[in-house]
């Protein structure tokens, strides 16, 4: 597919055959560019940051690295090829040929996904935008500049959507996607992740491994859609997706590195009185984006989850996949799980399949999690530490579903009230433990420097060392503080 980088919106959409598509992308631009600037990453506008920016849709050539302004990035539209001779690959619409438009019957449960997706793009950027100010270093102020473009490219695609195949509906949607700020108690964000405060770089490596992470796992249930449109962007928004995990896990395993170094020059010693984060604070840390991370899934057994599988608009994680699945229809089939009963205590429960979907995608997600988990702690194993990392329970801290009416350990046992109230700090971040972190967070912006609570990369990137020059500043840096 072609990719026209120097049209005012780069996109391999052909938007130039469609001028009155691309007059209202056009007319929505500078909006976006006034929320960018508005909302976006604070003090860092004017300088040149090393973007790695989209140039085709192909596996060996959609990257292309270079020092260029935030402001000057270019956002744009881009989906992977498309495949005339594709199928729905599960549901009801199963072996029918995939749909180029939205099917009438369905239009308005596919706004809402798209929307949803949609305005979780622009959040991020929103929670992160002062984390610059306190970068422990040039390598990792460029990594949440690349995470941040590529949220934003992200918005553009679901934008498009809504605009070309939404109609007056879909504009009014795009607007509001702008409108929106995370946190606001007047007009927060749809998701209630995307509204937790980002604060620290601890919050911000947790985020990028939990929730991000979530990302993945919903662009690629969408990636399956029957709406070919939706599918085709999913899938190249998950090739920008493994960045962001990446920058979440390695950056928790630099953490976990230092802080083990500093645990074995000093053993007798708090590690706090020489600069590190400990590792139980770390745990509650985990705990806590772990647990905000799995209420994005949704309910356990969900009416809409069995109506999105059963019209072909959301599948399971790498449905297509040969040999994954036996049956891509769901309909004899149950999950098992547990859930309350009324005496207090638990119960085993089958729920039907397709009313089992967001269970099916969160128990996945929560392998690939532990996956993660499992190499962190192999870090404080090699240090001959006696700590180990842990995934809570799916009934520990949670707002959504069957387990957010009670209290319960990290293990699942469950609490009363006066017990969660009185314990609570021994498993989530207490003000004391937060005031330290952020006590941490001062800004290193030389290159090949770094703070003394984090370990350096392995690497750098794109062949570059660690003290490489990746964000050139326009004027004196320590100015922005």
């Amino acid at each position: 597919m072609r990719v026209d980088l120097d049209s005012r919106i780069p996109n391999n959409v052909g938007l130039a055959d469609d001028r009155k598509l691309q007059r209202a992308l056009e007319e929505w631009q500078p909006n976006f560019k006034d929320w960018w600037m508005e909302m976006g990453p604070e003090g860092f506008q004017l300088d040149k940051i090393y973007l790695r920016t989209a140039v085709a849709v192909d596996p060996k050539g959609w990257a292309h690295f270079e020092h260029v302004k935030m402001p000057d990035y270019r956002w744009g539209i881009f989906l992977t090829p498309h495949d005339e001779q594709r199928m729905i690959g599960f549901g009801d619409n199963l072996g029918q040929p995939a749909w180029d438009q939205v099917p009438g019957d369905w239009r308005k449960e596919l706004r809402r996904i798209i929307v949803t997706q949609g305005d979780t793009e622009p959040a991020s950027v929103e929670q992160q935008r002062l984390l610059g100010r306190c970068a422990p270093s040039l390598y990792d102020l460029r990594n949440l500049f690349q995470v941040n473009v590529e949220e934003g490219r992200h918005l553009w695609a679901m934008v498009y959507l809504l605009h070309k195949y939404f109609g007056r509906d879909g504009r009014e949607e795009a607007e509001d996607l702008l409108v929106r700020r995370s946190g606001n108690p007047d007009s927060p964000r749809i998701l209630g992740a995307f509204n937790e405060p980002i604060n620290d770089w601890l919050s911000f490596f947790c985020f990028t491994f939990f929730t991000d992470r979530d990302g993945k796992y919903q662009l690629a249930s969408l990636a399956e859609s029957g709406f070919d449109p939706l599918a085709r962007s999913c899938r190249f928004m998950l090739t920008e997706e493994a960045h962001h995990m990446f920058v979440g896990e390695t950056g928790i395993s630099r953490i976990l590195q230092r802080t083990c170094e500093l645990m074995k020059d000093a053993p007798a010693e708090d590690v706090t009185t020489r600069g590190g984060i400990p590792l139980d604070v770390m745990q509650k840390y985990v705990n806590r984006w772990f647990s905000v991370s799995q209420d994005l899934f949704g309910g356990e057994d969900s009416s809409n989850a069995a109506s999105y599988f059963a019209a072909g608009l959301k599948g399971r994680f790498n449905e297509s996949m040969p040999g994954k699945y036996p049956d891509h229809l769901a309909l004899d089939q149950v999950y098992n799980t547990a859930r309350p009963d009324a005496a207090g205590g638990e119960q085993s429960v089958e729920v039907p399949m397709r009313r089992a979907m967001n269970l099916v995608l969160r128990d996945e997600y929560r392998t690939d999690c532990q996956k993660g988990v499992d190499r962190w702690n192999k870090i404080i194993k090699r240090a001959g530490i006696d700590f180990e990392i842990t995934l809570a329970d799916e009934r520990f801290g949670r707002a959504q579903g069957v387990w957010s009416r009670g209290r319960y350990t990290p293990s699942g046992a469950p609490l009363t009230e006066a017990q969660w109230e009185l314990r609570k700090g021994e498993w989530l971040p207490t003000a004391q433990d937060e005031a330290y972190v952020a006590s941490l967070m001062k800004p290193v912006y030389e290159p090949g420097k770094i703070a003394p609570w984090i370990a350096p990369p392995r690497t750098g990137i794109n062949n570059n060392g660690f003290d490489f020059e990746y964000v050139q500043f326009s004027d004196d840096p320590y100015a922005r503080i």
